[in-house]
């Protein structure tokens, strides 16, 4: 098929897939950006979560029904993925959109991109974050050059890594943290509140049911352990809404009742505050990173999941903390698997607590990160739609 032009008078069709959560923040912002970009002139459709459907996208079903996480989770739900990316896929091919956005979650969000470009080469396909080729499966970034015609990356290494491994077009953009910098960083007056305040441990378990399964009790009672040597400790948990109940209940029985924070705003106002932070390694490090929090991070896998998957990552790269490798030393303590234990937990989180050289050492590389992820004065969603509006006007068959 001959690629659809974009005439001055029409607008531009737009089908974005986002399958979780953090896919659909970032769809909405690049939602709201490509309004701004085509002065209104665009029309969206596809697949997306509450955000999403506040810009204006009626969903083709429930991202609630894509769980997509957890490798040893998902053969048993294998049909039910497989049957809706192929209705996804068909649905664009019927649309004909003039750019197919795939958001994040790339083992669903990229089979849809697969079908579309066999059954239609002249629809543009970007993908919304790159996936982690440079952590694992290398092999996957040529393998995408028959399918995606720009990648859209979050971190500022990745488009070189593309680059090597024979990967797509790939844009550094920005990542979504560097425009909520403010909310997270405490005011002058917070900071000197801050001095007044008992120490204040941010712990945050993650935002997936098998992660609080797997770190919650183990954090408890790192957290007893901490309180213990500390004499004086505030605690504050953050979580998402649909796991507040369960950490609520979890929580009930812990010694020291936490303050427990679900709102984006309460959680940003928990990162200006707090003293120190014990989270599930992931994007939150970066945020906390951001934020001036020293912490430490921890994760465990099924042993499945470990054997199939994880060693071999551990093997490729010196950490799996993305302030660590954006800084490029292991500033942050990492414990993982067998060595994520409440005593190993607790003795790494003690030194963060009062002014220590493993504290200052934090500080000192956290206040690095602004120049290394700096993107000028576009915003991460901007730089994002002026690639889409390029790729869906230049879209040929390949």
């Amino acid at each position: 098929m001959s690629p659809r032009p974009i005439r001055p008078s029409e607008f531009l069709d737009v089908f974005l897939v986002a399958a979780e959560e953090s896919g659909d923040r970032l769809g909405s912002a690049l939602m709201r950006a490509l309004r701004v970009r085509t002065e209104g002139r665009v029309r969206f459709a596809g697949v997306g979560g509450r955000e999403m459907a506040a810009e204006g996208i009626a969903s083709l079903y429930p991202i609630d029904d894509l769980p997509l996480i957890g490798f040893s989770a998902i053969p048993r739900r294998i049909p039910k993925i497989l049957r809706l990316m192929r209705f996804t896929a068909k649905t664009v091919v019927a649309r004909r959109p003039h750019v197919l956005v795939i958001i994040d979650s790339p083992g669903f969000t990229r089979g849809i991109a697969r079908r579309v470009r066999a059954a239609d080469p002249s629809i543009a396909i970007v993908e919304y974050v790159s996936p982690s080729v440079w952590a694992w499966r290398p092999g996957r970034a040529r393998v995408m050059r028959a399918y995606i015609d720009h990648i859209l990356a979050l971190l500022p290494f990745e488009p070189a890594v593309h680059r090597r491994l024979g990967g797509p077009p790939c844009t550094y953009v920005g990542h979504p943290l560097v425009e909520q910098i403010n909310n997270l960083r405490p005011s002058p007056d917070e900071a000197r509140r801050r001095l007044a305040l008992p120490p204040i441990l941010l712990v945050l378990p993650g935002s997936r049911s098998g992660e609080i399964e797997r770190l919650l009790d183990t954090f408890a009672h790192a957290v007893d352990l901490v309180h213990e040597r500390l004499g004086s400790l505030e605690l504050v948990v953050a979580t998402v809404p649909h796991l507040a109940e369960a950490v609520r209940n979890a929580t009930a029985r812990w010694p020291l009742q936490p303050r427990i924070v679900v709102e984006s705003t309460d959680k940003q106002a928990a990162f200006r505050v707090a003293t120190a932070a014990l989270a599930k390694s992931g994007t939150v490090t970066l945020e906390l990173a951001l934020a001036g929090v020293p912490m430490i991070a921890a994760y465990k896998v099924s042993a499945l999941e470990y054997i199939t998957v994880g060693r071999g990552i551990l093997k490729r790269i010196p950490s799996i903390i993305l302030t660590n490798l954006l800084l490029g030393e292991n500033v942050v303590p990492e414990l993982l698997q067998q060595n994520c234990t409440a005593e190993n937990l607790a003795a790494a989180l003690m030194p963060l607590f009062g002014d220590t050289r493993e504290r200052r050492r934090q500080l000192e590389a956290f206040s690095r990160l602004d120049a290394i992820m700096e993107v000028g004065s576009s915003t991460p969603a901007l730089r994002a739609a002026d690639i889409v509006l390029a790729e869906a006007r230049h879209a040929i068959p390949p």
